[in-house]
């Protein structure tokens, strides 16, 4: 996995990111990965319940429980980290 952040760490501007995803995933990947990138914002927001972001986005509970679970987890701590870079920027 190295290499793949390396790659990832590489990218100059949103074009670039965009072109590398399309090629490197399904559109329907994409997607995913965007519906999980809104259930993080909206979990951290905490003005929501869980079944309100589901409805809200089009996923399952299943998924939006999955997110919270990692939103929380201080193991890896990625989606916080993420968040609280672009909402304290």
């Amino acid at each position: 996995m190295t290499k793949l952040y390396e790659v990832f760490a590489s990218i100059k501007s949103e074009r670039e990111f965009n072109n590398f995803l399309a090629d490197l995933c399904t559109p329907a990947e994409i997607r995913d990965m965007n519906d999980r990138w809104k259930i993080a914002e909206l979990l951290y927001a905490g003005k929501m319940p869980q079944l309100e972001i589901a409805k809200k986005v089009g996923a399952s509970i299943t998924t939006v429980s999955r997110v919270a679970r990692f939103l929380n987890n201080e193991k890896f701590g990625g989606y916080r980290t993420a968040l609280a870079r672009i909402h304290h920027a």
